[in-house]
């Protein structure tokens, strides 16, 4: 097949997962070419390594200076700025892609907007992978969008009236994202979710069908380093509300002080106002905590294989490359039961779940894994071979192809695909039905 790929990304698990992707596919011979605009991070797993990749502008103007005092105006110009600017620039990519021959589109998320209007605009198939919806728009973290604002009854009846406009114009831009995003995500032909998780994020979200392609590990960069163990916690995530970062520090902060192990917290962003926070709230549960920014895969493997356990408890996590990253590297997880962990996780197998963010059920998780030693090292092992039987690039890639080449123009090799995995033609027409809701259970089918 000749592959388009189109993303936005930043760094981190979206990102590698595309890189992945895009490995994968090339080493199976199709031929892939990318697109992404000039705000994409092209410092982290560049795609510029594997193919040619085409950075185009994205003009994003500034607000006007009038506008600088009014946040809510600031917001609904922004919100309308991204959207027009974002449609011209799939549209000049849309342009190059049609008149490049290529069999199908293989688009990914926009940090700005998650999804874009790309396939509005290309004369081919086109499938979605995308990560999750826009949440701040449809989850309360920590706050719901939509919640009515409290009214202060101390301000002037005329204070209370542009408090009032002023959400009603911050309201109205979310209103318009949320519309674009629906319009845009309804113009694929086939959206593929990380998890069952996610999947039913998207219905709930833009009340369109996906079906599950689950991720798969590097087996080669993510292996047991061969270091020793030391007594430390590894957290890994972004430094924000939604990675857990206090849910981590209380729970360490319930472990006696004498046997309290150390948080080292991995992230792919600065962000020096939160690390300042965590920093004085981890202080006062007497939790020493070490962040660590933008470490490279090498140093990254090295704190995973040494870590005496990865502590994942992110807010509603879609998916969660890490905890299986950490298996790859022979160490178990200590994780919260919500999301799309509860499909990569199962309970002793290859880490422990808990049922809820109680400290003490955490901390009761994690000091069962430091001292009984023999049931950590059992658990260990376990998790190594679980990761390497069930979530492999290879098997990642072979559920990617199966679902570009079930809607792919590339008759010829659909045909050589279908013979390769002696899958029926009658699947494969099933498949090429827009949003039908079919799921790949993948690797943790009952």
């Amino acid at each position: 097949m000749k592959i388009a790929v189109w993303h936005n990304l930043n760094s981190g698990g979206g990102k590698r997962a595309l890189y992945d992707h895009v490995r994968g596919l090339i080493e199976r011979g199709h031929t892939v070419e990318a697109w992404c605009p000039s705000t994409a991070d092209q410092t982290y797993l560049p795609l510029s390594t594997l193919c040619n990749e085409h950075i185009l502008p994205l003009s994003l103007p500034r607000p006007l200076p009038w506008l600088r005092r009014g946040r809510s105006f600031i917001a609904w110009q922004e919100t309308s700025q991204k959207i027009s600017a974002m449609d011209d620039h799939c549209r000049e990519c849309a342009s190059q892609i049609n008149a490049g021959g290529f069999d199908i589109l293989f688009a990914n998320s926009c940090v700005f907007l998650r999804v874009t209007s790309i396939a509005k605009h290309v004369q081919l198939p086109s499938v979605l992978y995308l990560q999750e919806p826009f949440r701040l728009l449809y989850e309360a973290l920590p706050h719901s969008p939509w919640a009515l604002p409290t009214v202060n009854r101390d301000l002037h009846a005329i204070g209370r009236w542009l408090r009032f406009a002023a959400n009603l114009i911050r309201v109205h831009s979310m209103r318009r994202q949320v519309a674009e995003e629906i319009r845009s995500a309804a113009a694929f032909d086939t959206i593929l979710a990380n998890s069952l998780y996610s999947r039913e994020s998207i219905l709930r979200a833009y009340g369109l069908e996906s079906k599950v392609c689950y991720l798969g590990i590097d087996l080669n960069r993510f292996a047991p380093a061969g270091e020793a163990l030391e007594p430390f916690v590894l957290g890994v995530g972004a430094l924000g509300y939604h990675k857990g970062v206090d849910r981590a520090i209380r729970a360490l902060g319930a472990i006696d002080q004498h046997k309290r192990p150390e948080l080292i917290w991995v992230s792919n962003f600065p962000n020096p106002e939160y690390e300042r926070e965590m920093q004085t709230f981890s202080a006062g549960y007497d939790v020493r905590l070490t962040v660590k920014v933008r470490v490279t895969d090498t140093e990254l493997v090295s704190l995973l294989s040494r870590a005496a356990m990865l502590l994942y408890v992110p807010r509603l996590e879609p998916f969660g490359l890490a905890p299986l990253e950490a298996n790859a590297c022979g160490t178990p997880v200590v994780a919260i039961a919500e999301g799309g962990i509860r499909e990569s996780i199962q309970s002793e197998q290859n880490g422990l779940l808990v049922s809820g963010d109680d400290p003490t059920g955490l901390a009761r998780a994690i000091e069962r894994l430091i001292e009984d030693r023999d049931f950590a090292e059992g658990l260990r092992g376990r998790a190594l071979r679980f990761v390497r039987a069930n979530w492999s690039i290879e098997g990642a890639i072979d559920r990617l192809e199966a679902a570009l080449f079930s809607l792919s123009k590339d008759e010829a090799s659909l045909q050589w695909h279908t013979t390769r995995h002696r899958t029926t033609s009658d699947e494969y027409a099933r498949a090429r039905v827009p949003h039908r809701a079919t799921v790949d259970y993948g690797p943790t089918a009952p």
